[in-house]
């Protein structure tokens, strides 16, 4: 489950290539994945920007993913996501044990310590985290047309405590539900209601549990019976970024590189990388430093061996800003362009990264 945070983007000194000059900011707006330079840099008359050269397959592929965003929001478009009527919050046996937050509707504060932990610490890491991997996979196989993601949220609720394990979105900050369902151009945090999902679609379903006091997070987009080429393209990648992200991790490796690695993928597609959500630590406490940047960053810090944090890049097919409901949890894309996440719970060894939520 992804926190929301405010970012500024890497300053355009971060970028190697070629030179281009521009005259003013109006032209840069929604054009590179970065802000401008404070009020107090100082300028000419033009701004100098730095952005990657792109080779001949690059801009190719930049050309038809411009493309495939023209034709997604004409007549293929469909209709925007409307919230449906969303269900009373299910029980959980009083005999299943729960996070502390649960009975308040206030959001935790991100806890500042970094988890790490013991052999037996790992141990029940890894039970929750195999068992968010099977919930999340139950989950992938009830993905139809016509099924609710209430219906989702209900069977998923059900396996949950049947394993004696608390959901643990349920109840965190007021969240209402025991899964998050983000369909088509929502970001995440979508609360399961009443709407039937549709034949083209896609559904992001993300998975916590709390087992024997430890967290498991694990999130996966999938798709709704038969579903553009332009979308699965989207999905495909979004995954990549993922394995990408996880593969420069190890013992003393910088945070850092995470987000460039991830920026590094996506950029080759023209897809945008959403910068205001977050991985970020988990064991006993459901959220806490360090906070994963999926964008391209100049986060200080290593990564330490028997730490565990998610990694749960989002990207889009047209812009990266957002909107969110007045729920105050369902985020969508601003333009309303289809968006697709992908998330596991890793382990830092000394060699490299264990995948605690390998689907």
């Amino acid at each position: 489950m992804a926190l929301a945070i405010s970012l500024s983007h890497a300053t355009a000194s971060s970028f190697n290539g070629e030179v281009k000059f521009l005259s003013s900011s109006s032209q840069l707006k929604g054009k590179y994945p970065f802000n401008l330079p404070s009020k107090n840099a100082n300028f000419t008359k033009q701004l100098l920007i730095y952005a990657k050269r792109l080779s001949g397959l690059e801009e190719a592929l930049r050309i038809r993913r411009e493309r495939e965003l023209r034709s997604s929001t004409t007549a293929k478009r469909r209709p925007p996501l409307r919230r449906g009527r969303v269900s009373p919050r299910l029980p959980v046996p009083d005999d299943i044990p729960k996070p502390p937050y649960v009975g308040s509707r206030e959001l935790p504060d991100i806890a500042s310590e970094y988890q790490i932990h013991d052999a037996e610490g790992i141990a029940r890491m890894r039970a929750a985290c195999e068992l968010a991997a099977r919930v999340v996979d139950y989950a992938g196989t009830l993905v139809r047309p016509s099924v609710t993601t209430n219906e989702i949220d209900k069977a998923v609720h059900q396996m949950i405590i049947d394993a004696g394990a608390y959901p643990s979105p349920l109840g965190y900050g007021g969240f209402p539900k025991s899964v998050c369902t983000s369909v088509n151009e929502c970001m995440c945090h979508g609360i399961p209601d009443s709407r039937q999902l549709q034949d083209g679609d896609i559904i992001n379903i993300d998975v916590t549990v709390y087992l024997n006091g430890y967290h498991g997070d694990t999130s996966k987009t999938f798709f709704c019976g038969d579903v553009s080429e332009s979308i699965k393209r989207l999905v495909k990648v979004t995954e990549e970024c993922l394995e990408r992200g996880i593969a420069v991790c190890k013992d003393g490796a910088l945070f850092r590189k995470i987000g460039k690695r991830i920026s590094e993928h996506a950029e080759k597609f023209g897809y945008g990388v959403v910068d205001r959500f977050v991985g970020h630590g988990i064991g006993t406490v459901f959220h806490s430093e360090p906070l994963i940047y999926h964008h391209r960053n100049d986060k200080s810090g290593s990564m330490v061996e028997g730490q565990t944090f998610t990694i749960e890049p989002i990207l889009t097919l047209g812009s990266t800003e957002c909107v969110t409901w007045e729920d105050n949890w369902t985020t969508l894309t601003a333009d309303g362009s289809p968006a697709a996440q992908f998330e596991h719970t890793i382990l830092i060894t000394k060699t490299g990264a264990e995948i605690l939520t390998k689907y």
